[in-house]
């Protein structure tokens, strides 16, 4: 008997939903190209909190997909040395409410109240702890995909070009191939797209559903002395002076040593390059106050700003992501639309599309309620 040629897929997008799929379909076998059109998790990938959750989602579409992957990432965590190559460790998480004219008051003195750390010496109330180290973790966003996008390839034998796609080609309503700019053509028998926000660039798809970019901020400090820095996630309710709209930034220690702060997000056009990507000053200068008003360690001057920038999440119109195949595409399948849980979902959606792809349906987690087909027929959200 001849030997079963191993199933030819291509997976268009090297962030972390694009990485999670490559991993997964090779490792069940698959021959796998995954086309990415600048670097690795050069975008959201790269630039996000890397925040996981067990049970956060709890009550939604996505409760058991996160549950799964947030199982799936201690695994990946013992199988990969994550806690030395990407950053992954458990840590409690707490929420605290910030008044920057109460910081500024006359007599105004640090919480001393036990649930808050150390390293939080500014004023603040509310202290509640909303996480344990049984239920939060994290993981250094561009660190994990890269590494196993590294096991990918040197395991399991993924091929990795760069180039941009240009079109899906197919032939009746089978997919065949795909197109990149320059001319070259990846042949297939199924592709993955895996685009993020830069999913409405492809015809094939704006024809069905939408998918938005939610642009997102954040700073990356060394504090000059990161030993200070416990391992705890802060849930801020942030409340500027002279009555400022209120906000609700958070803050990671990394085991690196660095403090990652993000929030001030707005809806903005994604552009075409994920490379020109360029931060708001205003919103940079805020996420520097909001870093002085939790610590003294994190005032300018006491640690570097390593890192100002700026990120498009991928966002649905009905904020539930989109996975599945195409309708009316045979062997076309798409997975997008995480929103902020991409680094926490990322893992159990390639290891279900991966089955979905080589196996005809999803076995770790029930994909019915991600289907694009929900947007057919004028049923759009």
């Amino acid at each position: 008997m001849e030997e079963q040629q191993p199933k030819r897929v291509v997976v268009c997008g090297g962030g972390v939903i694009g990485v999670c799929t490559a991993y997964f379909l090779a490792k069940k076998g698959a021959a796998v190209t995954l086309i990415e059109k600048s670097s690795v998790a050069c975008a959201a990938s790269g630039k996000a909190g890397g925040f996981l959750a067990f049970d956060w989602c709890d009550g939604g579409a996505v409760s058991k997909l996160a549950r799964a992957s947030f199982n799936l990432h201690r695994s990946l965590a013992q199988e990969l040395d994550g806690p030395r190559s990407y950053g992954y460790r458990p840590l409690d998480t707490i929420s605290l409410s910030i008044n920057e004219e109460q910081r500024h008051s006359a007599g105004s003195t640090p919480s001393s109240n036990p649930a808050v750390p150390s390293w939080v010496d500014r004023p603040c109330r509310n202290p509640r702890t909303i996480g344990t180290t049984a239920t939060t973790a994290q993981v250094h966003p561009q660190l994990f995909t890269r590494t196993l996008l590294s096991a990918a390839v040197d395991k399991h034998g993924v091929e990795v070009v760069i180039g941009k796609v240009e079109s899906v080609e197919v032939e009746g309503g089978r997919v065949v191939s795909v197109a990149l700019q320059g001319g070259r053509v990846v042949g297939a028998e199924a592709v993955v797209l895996t685009l993020g926000p830069w999913s409405s660039r492809l015809p094939l798809l704006s024809s069905l559903f939408r998918v938005s970019g939610l642009k997102a901020h954040s700073i990356v400090l060394e504090p000059k002395e990161p030993d200070a820095i416990t391992p705890h996630a802060l849930f801020l309710s942030y409340y500027p002076s002279h009555g400022g709209e209120p906000m609700d930034p958070e803050v990671y220690p990394r085991p690196t040593g660095e403090v990652y702060i993000c929030g001030m997000s707005a809806d903005a056009e994604v552009p075409d390059d994920p490379e020109s990507i360029v931060a708001d000053p205003e919103s940079i200068r805020t996420l520097k106050r909001v870093a002085g008003n939790v610590s003294s360690h994190l005032v300018e001057g006491e640690a570097r700003v390593k890192a100002e920038q700026a990120c498009f999440l991928p966002c649905t119109d009905d904020g539930v992501p989109i996975i599945g195949e195409v309708p009316g595409v045979k062997g076309c399948f798409v997975a997008t639309g995480h929103s902020c849980w991409g680094i926490l979902n990322g893992p159990a959606t390639g290891a279900a599309v991966a089955e979905l792809v080589l196996d005809g349906c999803a076995s770790i987690v029930d994909l019915t309620v991600f289907s694009p087909s929900r947007f057919v027929g004028g049923r759009r959200r």
